[in-house]
Order: structure tokens, then C-alpha cells, then sequence
């Protein structure tokens, strides 16, 4: 299992690779990308992304562990960045591996759906017009009753 929470960009193709290596026994793994995203409206310079290290790392790993109790992974991985990001740069990624696509599917959008709303990170969108704090949306909690 790889967490990591960093400054840096990352390579999409290297994480995936080295995420499907080594799984003989596995026959999917699944990757999602968060991007950031410029909606019409919001004209966005960056997105400033801010968290308190030693409170996120633990709870990303809690929410990966308990993705692993409830389906059969071989392999999590979790890279969420943090800092000044532009738009069009990649935020994060969430891989799984399992034997079948149902149980790296289901974990995948599992992963996602908690660490959009449990994991403690903060996002203030900065605009031409101005800098605010991104807030908490119904649907992402809401998201949360599947599971």
C-alpha cells in the first residue's frame, strides 16, 4: 500500500505501472485522476490546497485500510497533492488492485467518496475576484450512505 501526500507532481504512467507490478494473481487494477478544474464561472487562477500533515496521513490511511477490509485488494495506492495548483494539474490519484474489476471498482469509488469528505484537507479557490474557501457540497456526504 503506498500513501503519500506531497508537493510534487506525479507521473501518471509510472504510479500505474508500479501499482499493476508484481500481482500475478490480480486481474484488474483501476486508477482515478483528480484534475483541477476551471469551471466557466469562476475564471480560477489556482486552488490552494492546505492540510495538517500528521492528521491527513492517518486518515487516508485509515480510509485505505478499511477499503482493504472490505474488499479483496492486493494493492491501494493514494497520492493526494497539496499547495498552489493550477488548473489542468493533477490533484490525485486512487489505485486498486484485486483479483476481480468488481472489487477494484467498487473500492476505487469507495476511496474516492472518502477522501473527498473525511480526509482533512482545505481548498480556497483564488480568482480574479478574489480568494474563498471551497464549501463542503450535500451531494459528497450524500455520496457517503452507499457505502
Amino acid at each position: 500500500m503506498k500513501i503519500a501526500v506531497q508537493t510534487e507532481a506525479f507521473d501518471l504512467g509510472a504510479e500505474a505501472s508500479a501499482l499493476a507490478q508484481g500481482h500475478r494473481d490480480m486481474g484488474a487494477v483501476v486508477t482515478f485522476i483528480g484534475v483541477v478544474r476551471d469551471l466557466a464561472e469562476s475564471d480560477l487562477d489556482r486552488m490552494v490546497i492546505e492540510h495538517y500533515p500528521g492528521m491527513t496521513l492517518k486518515a487516508i490511511q485509515a480510509i485505505a485500510e478499511d477499503a482493504k477490509s472490505r474488499w479483496n485488494l492486493g494493492d491501494v495506492l493514494v497520492i493526494h497533492r497539496y499547495g498552489d495548483l493550477a488548473p489542468g494539474e493533477m490533484i490525485m490519484m486512487v489505485g486498486t488492485v484485486a483479483p476481480h474489476r468488481k472489487d477494484a471498482f467498487e473500492a476505487a469509488e469507495y476511496l474516492m467518496d472518502y477522501l473527498k469528505s473525511r480526509a482533512p484537507f482545505w481548498k480556497k479557490e483564488i480568482t480574479s475576484d478574489g480568494a474563498d474557501w471551497v464549501a463542503a457540497k450535500d451531494e459528497d456526504e450524500d455520496a457517503l450512505s452507499r457505502w
